[in-house]
C-alpha cells in the first residue's frame, strides 16, 4: 500500500528536499505541499494524506495549531513533526496537541521514509535518547498531574497501566512481551485497549499522558 504524503514547510527548498527524497521510494507518494499551516489544514481535507509533515514556526498558522486542527478533523491522518532543534519546546507542544512524533530536519533519507513508514502503521516515532528527555524536560513545568488524567488512570487495569509506563519508557511491543514474559500478540491487546480505554490516538500520546499523569517519574 503506498503511503500517501503532505508536506508542509514555509521554505521552499526544504519542502522540494523532502519531497525529492520521499519521492524516490516505491511506497511512499508524496501527494501535494503547503507553505503554512492554514494551507496544511486545506490540503488535509482535500487530499487525505495518510502522514502530514509538519514544520512548527510557519506563519499565518503554526504548526501546533495546524496539528490540533488536523488532528481533530481527520482521525486517519498522522502528524510527523520537523524539527531544528530535539528540545524545542514546541515540539513537545505539537505532542499534545496529537502529532505522532517528531524527525529532526537533518534526517537522512533513510530516516526520514522509516519516520514516515512508522507513523502511517499507526506506531509512535519515540527514541528513547531524544523523545523520553524531551518529554520529561518540559513535564517539570507542571506542578502537579492533570485531574482528567489521574481519574482515566483509574481505568486501567494493573497489567495495562503496567504496560503504559513501558510505552513512556520506549519499549517497542517485542521488548514489552519480553520484559513481561508474555506473547507480543498479548502486549498488542493490551496496548489497543489502553489507546481505547484513554481515547489516545498511539504510543506517542500514550507516553506522553503517562509522564503527565506522573506514571513515569520525570528524569527517571
Amino acid at each position: 500500500m503506498t503511503i500517501k504524503v503532505l508536506i508542509v514547510d514555509d521554505q521552499m527548498m526544504v519542502r522540494e528536499g523532502f519531497s525529492v527524497l520521499l519521492g524516490a521510494m516505491p511506497d511512499i507518494e508524496v501527494v501535494g505541499e503547503a507553505v503554512n499551516g492554514r494551507e496544511a489544514v486545506a490540503q488535509v481535507a482535500a487530499l487525505r494524506p495518510d502522514v502530514v509533515l509538519m514544520d512548527i514556526r510557519m506563519p499565518e498558522l503554526n504548526g501546533i495549531e495546524a496539528t490540533r486542527e488536523i488532528v481533530a478533523a481527520d482521525a486517519d491522518a498522522k502528524v510527523l513533526v520537523l524539527t531544528t532543534f530535539d528540545l524545542d519546546e514546541y515540539v513537545y507542544q505539537a505532542l499534545r496537541a496529537g502529532a505522532s512524533g517528531f524527525l529532526l530536519k537533518d534526517a537522512s533519507a533513510r530516516q526520514l521514509a522509516d519516520g514516515v513508514r512508522v507513523v502511517a502503521a499507526g506506531e509512535a516515532l519515540l527514541a528513547p535518547t531524544v523523545t523520553k528527555r524531551l518529554i520529561t524536560e518540559f513535564a517539570k513545568a507542571a506542578e502537579s498531574p492533570r485531574a482528567p488524567a489521574l481519574a482515566q488512570v483509574g481505568d486501567l487495569t494493573e497489567r495495562e497501566t503496567e504496560v503504559l509506563v513501558l510505552i513512556a519508557q520506549g519499549l517497542s511491543n517485542a521488548e514489552i512481551a519480553d520484559h513481561l514474559v508474555v506473547a507480543e500478540s498479548t502486549i498488542k491487546t493490551h496496548v489497543s485497549r489502553i489507546l481505547v480505554k484513554l481515547g489516545l490516538r498511539d504510543r506517542t500520546q500514550a507516553a506522553v499522558f503517562a509522564y503527565e499523569a506522573r506514571l513515569v517519574q520525570v528524569g527517571g
